[in-house]
């Protein structure tokens, strides 16, 4: 059995959420169709710039926006 470390596997020290799966989290919309098509018309914002993709990740501290709404993402350590 070997041990991953961080350099290897950077994923596991940061989570992250792809950005379709936030809205719905956020109850912004109730579907991932509904949330792909939110996106592609460019309604969404991350961090101050216009996001068309859904599987964009987000991080702690991102800031997305959606009609004027701002929702920063917040992890926890797992």
């Amino acid at each position: 059995m070997t041990a991953t470390t961080p350099a290897e596997n950077p994923e596991s020290e940061e989570e992250t959420i792809k950005l379709d799966q936030f809205l719905k989290l956020a109850d912004i919309v109730g579907s991932g169709g509904e949330a792909k098509h939110l996106i592609r018309s460019g309604a969404i914002r991350v961090n101050g710039e216009e996001e068309t993709r859904r599987g964009r990740k987000l991080r702690n501290g991102d800031v997305v926006t959606y009609a004027d709404e701002d929702y920063v993402i917040e992890t926890t350590p797992s």
